[in-house]
This record gives C-alpha cells, sequence and structure tokens, in this order.
C-alpha cells in the first residue's frame, strides 16, 4: 500500500465513519431487488453494536480486466486488517459477501485462480469489481457480513429464507388493570414480554388458555374505558371483569403476579397454590369456588400439554438440527424459555450443495440473530466453523454470555436428537411436495402446450360488490409451490369503468401490472438452463398467466398484452368455470386453439383449480379488508386539517360524527381547540350549499 494510500486509511479510520454510508452508497441496481425480498435502499441495522470504516477499491471491466486478474489487482491496495469484502459483477450484482480476519491474505486466495468448487469457479470468473469495508475486528466483521447477507441476498452465500419475525406474548405495564396480548414487531409499549414462540398460532392458543386459567382481559384500552357492564368473555369465564369492578384491584393484580410466574417457568409453584386454595374451598365446602379453581388447573394442564416436551435442565435455549438430502438443506429450529416448549419452526435455506452442515449452519446462525435476540444457549446437531468466533460475536450483540454446545449424552443430547429427527422428517416433505410440484408443471406444460415447464405463473382474479371496493387480487406459483412475497393486490383506481365491469377491471389490472414489469425489469430475462447459479433465481416475468374468466376476459387480456407488445413472451389461459359452476367441468381458453376440457380425474385439472381458488381466496381477503376499511371510515377523516387530536376533540364533545355534521358554527367554536376558521373548515365540508 502505497503511503497516500495509508494516510486516506488512516484518516477514515479516525473519522470513525459510521457503516451506513457504505451500505447505502453500495451502487447495486435498484431493480434487481424484489420489494419484499429486501429494501430498495438499504438502512443501517440500528442495533449494529459497532462503527467500521468504509474503505473501498473499485477496478472496472473499462480496464479490461475480469475474474482473477481484476482480483489480483485489487491484492496489491489491500490491507491486512479485518474486514468484509463484496464480489460483484458487470451489472452491479453483489455476487458474494464474505468477511475475513485479513482481507489481504483472504482475497489473495481468489486472485490465485486455484479453486477447490465450480461454484468459487464461476463467481470469480463473473467478478468485475470489489468492495471493502475495514472492520477493527473479525467479531464486527462477522456481525456486518451477516448483516449484509440479508440486506443483499448475494447469489453465492448461504441464504436464510422466510425470515419472518416471531410473535411474543405481552402482559402490558402501562394500564392499571394489565391485559393479555399477542404481539409482533418492535417492544415500544411498555410491559413483560414473554417468546419467542414460533408460530400466532401458538401463541393464540396459548393465551386462550391463559384466559381460563387466570382470567386476564384481552379488550383494548379504549374497549375497557367504555364498558359500563361485563361482556360475554365474564360470563363464559374467561375474563374477572376488572373493567366495571367485578373483581378487586388487589385480587387482579394478583392474578396478573400468576400469570408471570407461569411464564417465568415457576408453573409448578402457581400449580400449587391453585391446587391449595381449592382444596381450601372444598374444605369450607365452597364448592362453586372450588370448581372455579379446578378448571384453572385443567387450564394451565392443557398449555403445557400442547407444549410437547418440557425440559427439566434446559431454562432457555434454542435447538438447531440440520438435515441434507437431494441437494437441499432442512434447519428445524425449537424454542425453550423458562424450562417451556414455545414451539419450532423449519427453514429450508438456500445453499449450494457442495457446502458441508457446518458451513451452512454457521452461515445460517449468524443470519438468524442479526435481528432477533439470542437466548444464553444454543444446541447444535453439528459443530460449526469458527464456532468460537460465533459465540464471541453473538454475546457482544446480545450483551450477555451465549454458549454453543453440540451435546453428546443426557437430556439435550435427546432435545438435540429430537430436533434432528423433525428436520429430516420436515426435509423429506418438501422434497415429496417438489417432486409432485415438478410433476405437476411437467404435466401442466404437456397440456397446454408450453415448450418447457414454468417456473412462474401469475394467476389473477377480480373481487367486489355490485362495483363497490373493487380489487383486483394477484398470486404466484413456482417450481416450490405458491411464492406468497410475490402475491399483489390492485385496488381498482379507474373512474371511467362502469360498476361490476369485469372486463375492465382486468383490462386496468393487466396495464398496470405489465407496464410496470416492462419498466422495471425491461425484456423477459433468459434462464440458463443447468446453471446452479441460475436454478434458484426466482423469475421477474411469468411465463404463463391465468385469468378466472372465459372468452371475454381472454379477449381483455390479449388486447391489452397486444398493446404492450408483449404477445409472444407470456401465454396466456383463460379458465372459465363449468355449466352450473360446477368443479371439474371448467374450460379453457388458450390463444390458437379451441375451447378444451379436461377429464375430471385429471391432476392437471386439480393442479388449476387449486391456482385458481387460491387466487379466489387472496382477492375475497384483500376485497374485504378494504370494505372494512371503508366503512370504520369516520367523516371527519376526509377534511384537511382535522387531525387526530382535533377529531379527538370533536367526537368527544359531540359524541358522533353525525352530530358534528349538524352542529352550527357556534357550537363548533365551542369546542376546545376548534377556532373559528376551523369551524367554518368543518362547517362547509357538511354544509356544501
Amino acid at each position: 500500500m502505497s503511503g497516500e494510500d495509508a494516510k486516506k486509511l488512516q484518516g477514515a479510520g479516525a473519522a470513525d465513519d459510521d457503516v451506513a454510508g457504505f451500505v447505502e452508497g453500495d451502487g447495486a441496481d435498484d431493480d434487481a431487488v424484489q420489494p419484499d425480498d429486501a429494501p430498495e435502499q438499504l438502512a443501517p441495522a440500528p442495533d449494529m453494536p459497532f462503527t467500521a470504516i468504509d474503505w473501498t477499491a473499485h477496478v472496472g471491466d473499462a480496464d479490461g480486466m475480469v475474474g482473477a486478474e481484476v482480483i489480483q489487482t485489487l491484492v496489491k491496495q489491500l490491507p491486512n486488517a479485518p474486514g468484509v469484502y463484496r464480489m460483484m459483477n458487470a451489472a452491479g450484482d453483489v455476487l458474494y459477501v464474505g468477511k475475513a480476519r485479513s482481507l489481504k491474505k483472504r482475497v489473495t486466495n481468489y486472485a490465485q485462480g486455484r479453486f477447490h468448487t465450480n461454484r468459487i469457479g464461476r463467481m470469480v470468473r463473473e467478478t468485475v469489481t470489489m468492495e471493502f469495508v475495514v472492520t477493527r475486528t473479525e467479531i464486527e466483521a462477522l456481525l456486518l457480513e451477516a448483516n449484509l447477507i440479508k440486506r443483499l441476498r448475494p447469489r453465492y452465500n448461504v441464504l436464510m429464507r422466510d425470515d419472518k419475525s416471531f410473535p411474543y406474548i405481552v402482559l402490558t405495564g402501562d394500564h392499571p388493570a394489565p391485559g393479555i396480548f399477542k404481539h409482533r414487531g418492535a417492544r415500544s409499549r411498555k410491559g413483560d414480554y414473554f417468546g419467542p414462540f414460533a408460530s400466532a398460532g401458538a401463541v393464540g392458543r396459548t393465551i386462550n388458555s391463559l384466559q381460563r386459567a387466570f382470567l386476564l382481559r384481552t379488550c383494548t384500552d379504549s374497549v375497557f374505558e367504555s364498558r359500563t357492564r361485563p361482556c360475554l368473555l365474564y360470563q363464559i369465564k374467561r375474563c374477572s371483569g376488572p373493567c366495571t369492578g367485578e373483581i378487586a384491584a388487589e385480587d387482579y393484580a394478583e392474578l396478573v403476579q400468576e400469570t408471570k410466574d407461569f411464564l417465568s417457568g415457576r408453573s409448578q409453584k402457581v400449580k400449587t397454590e391453585i391446587s391449595q386454595q381449592m382444596q381450601h374451598a372444598a374444605e369450607d365446602l365452597d364448592f362453586e369456588r372450588a370448581a372455579v379453581y379446578r378448571d384453572r388447573l385443567a387450564a394451565l394442564s392443557h398449555v403445557q400439554s400442547h407444549q410437547g416436551i418440557n425440559p427439566q435442565g434446559v431454562e432457555e435455549a434454542d435447538v438447531f438440527a440440520i438435515h441434507q438430502h437431494g441437494g437441499q438443506v432442512g434447519i428445524q429450529v425449537f424454542f425453550f424459555r423458562t424450562g417451556q416448549n414455545w414451539g419450532n419452526r423449519a427453514y429450508f435455506p438456500k445453499a449450494d450443495s457442495a457446502l458441508d452442515a457446518s458451513e451452512v449452519l454457521g452461515s445460517f446462525l449468524a443470519q438468524f440473530y442479526d435481528d432477533k435476540p439470542c437466548p444464553r444457549l444454543l444446541l447444535l446437531s453439528h459443530n460449526v466453523d469458527e464456532q468460537e468466533l460465533l459465540e464471541q460475536a453473538l454475546s457482544t450483540k446480545a450483551g450477555h454470555k451465549v454458549s454453543i454446545l453440540v451435546p453428546r449424552r443426557g437430556e439435550k443430547k435427546d432435545l438435540v436428537d429430537h430436533a434432528v429427527q423433525n428436520a429430516r422428517e420436515a426435509l423429506g416433505r418438501r422434497l415429496a411436495e417438489t417432486s409432485t410440484q415438478t410433476r405437476l408443471l411437467a404435466g401442466f406444460a404437456e397440456t397446454f402446450g408450453l415448450d418447457s415447464p414454468p417456473r412462474r405463473i401469475e394467476v389473477y382474479d377480480n373481487s367486489h360488490i355490485m362495483g363497490t371496493n373493487a380489487v383486483g387480487g394477484m398470486i404466484v406459483s413456482g417450481p416450490e409451490g405458491f411464492v406468497k412475497n410475490q402475491y399483489r393486490k390492485f385496488n381498482i383506481r379507474s373512474t371511467d369503468i362502469t360498476p361490476g365491469d369485469d372486463f375492465g377491471m382486468m383490462r386496468e389490472v393487466m396495464q398496470r401490472r405489465f407496464s410496470r414489469l416492462i419498466k422495471e425489469h425491461g425484456d423477459a430475462p433468459a434462464l440458463v438452463e443447468g446453471d446452479d447459479s441460475e436454478e434458484s433465481a426466482f423469475p421477474a416475468w411469468p411465463d404463463v398467466i391465468l385469468i378466472d374468466g372465459g372468452q371475454g376476459q381472454m379477449s381483455a387480456v390479449e388486447t391489452i398484452l397486444a398493446e404492450l407488445g408483449i404477445t409472444d413472451r407470456v401465454t396466456a389461459i383463460g379458465v372459465a368455470k363449468g355449466q352450473d359452476r360446477e368443479a371439474g367441468r371448467e374450460r379453457f381458453f388458450v390463444r390458437g386453439r379451441q375451447a378444451f376440457t379436461l377429464p375430471v380425474r385429471d391432476p392437471v385439472l386439480y393442479f388449476v383449480q387449486r391456482l385458481r381458488d387460491e387466487a379466489h381466496r387472496f382477492a375475497i381477503g384483500s376485497h374485504r379488508a378494504r370494505r372494512k376499511k371503508e366503512m370504520v371510515r369516520n367523516p371527519l377523516d376526509e377534511i384537511s386539517g382535522i387531525g387526530p387530536g382535533r377529531k379527538r376533540a370533536l367526537l368527544l364533545h359531540f359524541g358522533t360524527a353525525k352530530a358534528v355534521s349538524n352542529a352550527a358554527i357556534d357550537d363548533l367554536t365551542a369546542v376546545d381547540g376548534i377556532s373559528a376558521s376551523v369551524a367554518r373548515l368543518v362547517y362547509n365540508h357538511f354544509h356544501d350549499n
């Protein structure tokens, strides 16, 4: 490194620039990132526990160099320091993100041109430039690497998929009568949080049982304040009725404390106390009160019976087990908190088949805890690469010591073995489903005369009631089934469409969908057959579009496709309901062929029916959500200049929006916060003349 470069690097270190500057200015093609895969602008992680030096070197194809040749040029400029590197292709797409204890030594390995796998060889040959971030320690490099992989989703990295946040149970702490609720997202509300749970269903079942056991409220604060008599939940013994004073504040606080004890792992203590209270009530011949305690004990037993394995010697741990088969990877995660099993979830990360279980699991763990709280103990089925470094990195991020173990005997080993069995079974089911899906797509291509099995099928349907709140829905299916992060809804906007005109609605949906597709992705991308690097890339352009409708709908669709000049790029198929709308008698419309039907028991017919039913479900759900939102809209929302505070003041003063609409200007100005000009604005809104 030259003296000038060294001074430049030293100056960057003195400034201690935040890593956000590097991330936001990466120069990647925004259009190459789907909205549900990664944010268009890469914002910094708010909890990143370090800063990094942005030191970037570029050597582009303008210099006539690619692959190992360009990397050899970069090696001469690199410092012998820890950091993160990114390899990029000619289009600016990030191919790979890696970390290194010494950037110079690691990148030198790529420059030598000797590769252990075809994957690395392809990656190097596609590289036309690299970018680097120098960090103070290797721990910081590991954390930054995981963060960038999740944000940029490079093609050659192990990629964690289905990265959904986990639900929690929260006992609120900002109200005299705390409630118990399901919570997902930032912990902005004061209270006690318990979790994570593997699914929203697990949280719902647990809360329902806890309601029966501890009789805590689940109503919102506004409903609580407005109650004048107990609700139905009190009548069916699912709430103790603190809203109307059916239970004393001290007794309700005792129920809240029992709930905290149970969720904190002291379940046996709680059950013992309730059992003793039941016994005392029976001795006092108060059998009605004894029955209440009996029902509470039964509810607690129901909670624990649904949790399955509840280890005695594991207070807080996450259990990870990995299984590889058929070129795919399955990872099963079990969550144990306060000695209780709070569910499990299966993951199927994208990873090269040449990578062993240790490499995949290690990369998966770093990404998994990038935005999640980490427990004090991780139990793994395999040793992972750089296990000690990963422990230190997770401890730094979590703020407490994190231990990683691969148990060999005892209860912990039994937990891991159970997770391995679940991972094996989950992957087996996924492979079976994928195989079935592959056969169905091949049959679909043969039935409809396609050159090859489609990789992306889009299905469209409309939903409305007499033309009101009209919504168009698009669902997407591929080789691995439904791809829900690609679903889209279209609120029908055109005022020229006659209410109830399905053809006009479909024309608008097609126009908006494909106009945007052309704008964002240009020509339909050509997929390279047999190229492993492209197999997992889900195309943005559909091979087939299925339309829920007959010849009229198809004519509307074909008109739009012709206007956009993409008729030959997309195969459109209409699916009309059969006689008497009976399933199994659907008629299919394809350009250049007479309408036809399929045998009643044809697997392809079942496949198309399943696609159509999913599109119908999604469109109806979107329509209902829009209709519900429309029903609860307040007329005051339509008045510009009336914010939440003034709207609240008006409703508190007059009671309803209708009363506000009938109020005179003098009555409106009598409300706190409503000036004469605002009163005139409100009055004029409801009195056009």
